[in-house]
């Protein structure tokens, strides 16, 4: 037990030094789905934990210094509704930077990051997720570039019409030629590639036609846990080489294998209330919850975590390893790690380990401000030898 504080108060420092850049975080979601925007029904400078996983209270506890918030699109969205809704997630991640100024501010580069660190406050970064968002639309998705958006999650659940998911049926072996135009215009702005939710051949599509470093902003290890979601070891092992990061996710579903079965029953559960199996609504999370307390859910914490990490190191090597927790976009976390104010009991397992302070900071900070500052670095080689592309779906995928 004197380890376990000792290791605790050790991560404490050193996430007080080098905090956490969190990868993916739904709030911008749970704020539409609960409240519909309402900033002043969901106070997150206040106790939101009967709400929510996230608010600033615990942000700040947990160590966190930059978040990517997911400016997230239910994949029913689409066409104009889908870029309406992405618009609309943008802009509450705005009026949160602006009602809490002492604590939020917005950052679009990794120097910013840096330098709204140095004021004590969490740098706030926005990632699109699902390449839905852009309606097939190169002209969009440079425009949600200019809105500060610095990553895309090419899919999310459901194949699209250019990559293929890795959760739904496969229609184009991984990348279509205007996917492929996706990812160049996507280096070229400077907007990173993220292969989170996309099938296998998407990813090595993706591998090979960029020319900046991808990311994983939510994904764990496929050798640990069998689940699609994961990322397989033939993917990880092409990091390096790119220079990207996959950033561990604690989802248990996606992490423990004895949580697989149990999520398909509960999503099961769902549907047959009327709901969806992703809903984030106060009745969705009490039909969850009346599922758990009846059939109570295999549970994960922060060792499960940590042996994902400790593979995903041997196989990418610690500096393309970072942490997206996809807290308030799951019913269920690991213990210990059910909000974001949890992050010290995953370094102090970590540290329990034997993970170096050196190694610990470049997973909590160094490598995913970095992978940013590359991806920056390369869209100016490529802006260098590139126009803007005008091309369409129509011409690429006929």
């Amino acid at each position: 037990m004197a380890d376990r504080s000792e290791h605790l108060a050790t991560a404490r420092e050193l996430l007080a030094e080098h905090p956490v850049v969190d990868g993916h975080n739904d709030l911008p979601w749970a704020l539409r789905e609960q409240v519909r925007y309402d900033l002043d029904r969901r106070d997150v400078a206040t106790d939101q934990s009967a709400h929510l996983h996230t608010d600033i209270p615990r942000l700040r506890q947990g160590g966190v210094g930059a978040q990517f918030w997911s400016v997230y699109v239910r994949t029913d969205l689409t066409g104009d509704a889908a870029v309406s809704s992405c618009l609309e997630q943008i802009d509450v991640v705005r009026r949160l930077a602006a009602r809490y100024p002492a604590d939020l501010e917005l950052a679009f580069s990794a120097q910013e990051m840096e330098d709204v660190r140095a004021r004590g406050r969490i740098a706030s970064l926005m990632g699109a997720e699902g390449g839905h968002s852009i309606n097939n639309s190169l002209a969009t998705l440079r425009a949600l570039h200019r809105l500060g958006v610095r990553y895309m999650t090419l899919t999310h659940n459901d194949t699209i019409d250019w990559a293929d998911s890795a959760t739904d049926d496969p229609r184009h072996d991984g990348l279509t030629a205007f996917g492929e135009e996706v990812v160049r215009e996507m280096n070229r702005c400077g907007m990173l590639v993220d292969l989170s939710h996309v099938a296998p051949a998407t990813m090595h599509d993706a591998l090979r036609v960029t020319e900046a470093p991808v990311i994983f902003s939510h994904s764990s290890s496929r050798a640990v846990c069998d689940h699609p979601r994961n990322i397989p070891d033939d993917v990880l092992a092409q990091l390096p080489a790119n220079g990207g990061v996959a950033m561990a996710t604690f989802v248990p579903k996606f992490i423990l294998p004895a949580a697989v079965e149990w999520t398909r029953s509960a999503d099961e559960n769902m549907r047959a209330n009327g709901l969806h199996h992703l809903d984030g609504t106060e009745e969705g999370m009490r039909v969850q919850r009346a599922f758990e307390e009846a059939n109570p859910r295999p549970r994960a914490n922060a060792a499960t975590v940590a042996d994902h990490l400790d593979h995903m190191r041997e196989v990418a090597g610690i500096d393309h390893l970072g942490l997206g927790g996809d807290f308030d976009g799951t019913a269920f976390l690991p213990d210990g790690l059910d909000s974001v104010a949890g992050y010290p009991n995953l370094v102090a397992e970590l540290l329990a380990r034997k993970w170096s302070p050196a190694d610990l900071a470049k997973l909590t900070w160094h490598n995913a401000v970095r992978v940013l500052r590359d991806a920056e670095s390369a869209a100016r080689e490529v802006q260098s030898r590139r126009e803007p592309s005008i091309a369409t779906i129509d011409q690429l995928d006929r």
